[in-house]
């Protein structure tokens, strides 16, 4: 049901209990009819009532004292004219108003044929039969007033039942068909809304809204009853807005008013219907239109006197001269991170880099055989190791064009000493292929190009398969 009862849940005394309950039937319409045998009734119970050419059938929607508040609302008098409530329905009640209503279907379409033929200029909406199948109201609208004798005789013939037209509004034809609004609930027109006010464009000016037929209007094609709802908020909040009748003059040109807002006590003004808008208070306004009846030109709508505009700018120069003097003199300056020095051929670090104990520099060699750049990479600490794919070319002409050329040897004095054993000689260059020849091994043949020669691991000796090792 569409009616909360938010007197249900106090504890009113059954002497004092109001004995009209205010019953509903299709389409919203909702009547009141007094209870003399006092049944006891629920909200949501059909009950049968008594009409003046029958009985009919309709739901339980308000009981109590509410329904005495809705009585005075809707002006209507406790007296004998309201009718009684027979009893509540049964099953055999129910059965014969389902029957009734299953022909409220057919009648309307073969209706709308009859109303086409006679070439009446109504549109039929809605039927609603009565519970003892004895009378069908039909509801109609139009916008002129029109002639229905001849169909009301076509229609008893038809369907051999009481024919009464009644005229409604189109916003009671919303009511009674229903839908779904913009807003994404059902219609106030088909749930609580009974008394239809007028609705004008007033009161879509007041709120600010866009006068845009297709927006303001409902599935009625008429303006939305719900623009009155917050309509008395409007108006107590408007008395606090300044009218403005004309431009404000300013030295930069006529300010025009463009926009509004109520709550906020804003509004938004233009220089000579430009985009760009500037918003100033209702009061700012009132002094504007003050200064202006004096005759006088404010310099901006922010400002009177251009004087106030140079005052701030320079206040705001000053603030900026002292945060820069702040921040020049208390920036730090950054230090210079030392850089790590390089380690020494022999794998001593440099006493200022760390305390760590030099290695000593004269460490054997693993194999006599060894080459003196291999040496020279031995001393350096073994978890360090030299990746052979960074030192390998990617072009191969390119690597073999690369090889080390051996520097010419001083010669040394000739003493009584013995010669140093085990002290591999200098590799031979060939100029033009630059491939390295072994002048010790037999073979003379130069390597493949871009082929580079690497020395025997640390603990193991020459390669007796290869031919120039044996």
């Amino acid at each position: 049901m569409n009616v909360f009862d938010w007197l249900s849940h106090m504890g009113i005394p059954e002497v004092d209990n109001f004995d009209i309950v205010e019953v509903k039937f299709k389409g919203g319409r909702k009547e009141y009819y007094r209870n003399v045998d006092f049944l006891a009734l629920n909200t949501g119970d059909p009950v049968v009532v008594d009409v003046p050419s029958g009985h009919h059938i309709g739901y339980v929607s308000l009981q109590g004292e509410l329904v005495r508040l809705q009585m005075q609302k809707r002006k209507i008098r406790n007296d004998d004219e309201i009718l009684r409530i027979y009893r509540v329905a049964n099953q055999k009640d129910m059965e014969k108003w389902g029957e009734a209503q299953n022909r409220e279907i057919p009648t309307l379409y073969r209706c709308r044929q009859i109303v086409e033929e006679f070439g009446l200029k109504m549109k039929m909406s809605d039927i609603e039969y009565q519970a003892d199948n004895s009378k069908a109201t039909f509801y109609y609208s139009a916008d002129d007033r029109v002639d229905f004798r001849e169909l009301i005789k076509a229609l008893a013939g038809e369907f051999r039942i009481r024919v009464e037209m009644r005229q409604i509004s189109l916003r009671q034809e919303a009511g009674r068909l229903g839908g779904i609004g913009v807003c994404g609930r059902e219609l106030c027109c088909s749930t609580w809304l009974v008394d239809f006010k007028n609705v004008s464009t007033s009161a879509a000016r007041y709120q600010n809204l866009s006068l845009n037929p297709g927006k303001l209007s409902g599935q009625c094609g008429r303006l939305k009853c719900c623009l009155n709802y917050e309509l008395d908020t409007y108006m107590d909040a408007i008395k606090d807005i300044p009218s403005v009748e004309r431009p404000l003059q300013t030295e930069s040109g006529p300010a025009k008013l463009q926009k509004t807002d109520i709550f906020r006590k804003l509004m938004w003004f233009s220089y000579n219907n430009d985009n760009d808008w500037h918003s100033i208070t209702c009061e700012r306004v009132k002094e504007i239109q003050a200064i202006n009846e004096k005759g006088i030109k404010v310099f901006t709508l922010q400002y009177n006197e251009a004087s106030e505009i140079e005052d701030l700018a320079a206040k705001s120069t000053r603030e900026l001269e002292l945060l820069d003097k702040k921040f020049a003199n208390s920036s730090p300056k950054r230090k210079k991170k030392p850089r790590p020095q390089n380690r020494n051929t022999g794998g001593v670090r440099n006493a200022q880099a760390g305390n760590q104990p030099a290695q000593k520099q004269n460490q054997p060699d693993v194999k006599p055989s060894a080459p003196q750049n291999q040496r020279a990479a031995g001393d350096q600490p073994k978890k360090r190791r030299n990746n052979k794919s960074r030192n390998k070319p990617r072009n191969p002409e390119a690597g073999a064009a690369q090889t080390l050329v051996p520097q010419p040897q001083q010669p040394k004095a000739q003493t009584g000493a013995p010669k140093r054993q085990n002290v591999q000689k200098p590799k031979a260059n060939d100029g033009n292929t630059g491939n390295t020849v072994n002048p010790n091994s037999g073979d003379a043949k130069p390597k493949p190009k871009g082929k580079k020669r690497f020395p025997p691991r640390k603990n193991q000796g020459p390669n007796p398969n290869k031919p120039g090792n044996e």
